[in-house]
């Protein structure tokens, strides 16, 4: 049965669907099998695994719709075992179609319930804001990760996620559990990512990763070329430290 996993930040710029992207990659290369789900609007991830968003038949917008089957919304990636559900502009559409839909928090959970057992992991990239399609992965997730930048509004962002996710726990989706914290854009350089880094483990009680993802741009260039960091530049420190991050989350039971 795979482990779902929601990356999740309504804040945004924080590294969140580089996380996704390169977590997913880093774990397809491991040899698992992996399934990515873009349900942000804006098609990052889409983009950054090899897909051409605007070009696409079949979207998370049609299958939450109802529109198609999973398997004709899933597609191969440019990465060997990692697949996707891709997503565009069409998306950004469904809050208001969904609105009279009945169980509408439900939808992902029952499409990847249907799926999810052919995957080691299933990762959901959410969008960077507290809307149905946060409550939709959020309820289909086993776990989230959270992605947090070392800036000093990080700690502000990350107390408004807690408080979601306490929500979606109670009402919808009771076995959901924190993943954990990565930190991400970090520059050793300066005092205040040091002094982000120190708030968070001394103050929210979370799971905290060793791994810390630094400011790097190679990280930032491999999107535009339509592949992760480890077939960008595997001898970069960013791919090194996705591939860290992602024996970490592997090696911790679902």
């Amino acid at each position: 049965m795979g482990r779902v996993i929601a990356i999740a930040n309504q804040k945004g710029g924080v590294g969140k669907t580089t996380t996704n992207i390169n977590l997913s990659a880093c774990m397809a290369q491991s040899g698992k099998k992996v399934l990515a789900v873009d349900m942000d609007p804006q098609g990052n991830c889409t983009s950054g695994l090899g897909l051409d968003k605007n070009k696409l038949q079949c979207t998370v917008y049609d299958l939450l719709l109802g529109e198609c089957y999973t398997e004709d919304a899933i597609f191969q990636t440019c990465v060997e075992n990692l697949f996707i559900i891709p997503s565009n502009i069409d998306l950004s559409g469904a809050e208001v179609e969904l609105v009279g839909r009945e169980h509408r928090e439900y939808i992902l959970k029952s499409i990847l319930d249907d799926s999810k057992y052919l995957y080691d992991y299933v990762v959901i990239d959410c969008p960077p804001s507290l809307n149905i399609l946060t409550i939709n992965s959020l309820t289909a997730a086993d776990t989230v990760l959270v992605p947090i930048q070392c800036e000093y509004y990080a700690l502000e962002g990350l107390t408004q996620l807690m408080r979601t996710i306490e929500l979606v726990q109670r009402r919808l989706n009771p076995y959901l559990k924190m993943e954990g914290v990565v930190f991400t854009m970090f520059d050793a350089r300066t005092n205040l990512s040091m002094q982000v880094v120190d708030e968070v483990k001394r103050h929210m009680g979370l799971n905290v990763y060793r791994t810390i993802i630094p400011r790097n741009v190679r990280l930032s260039e491999a999107p535009s070329h339509g592949v992760p960091i480890t077939l960008y530049d595997e001898r970069s420190k960013g791919a090194e430290s996705y591939i860290s991050l992602a024996q970490e989350v592997m090696a911790k039971e679902a």
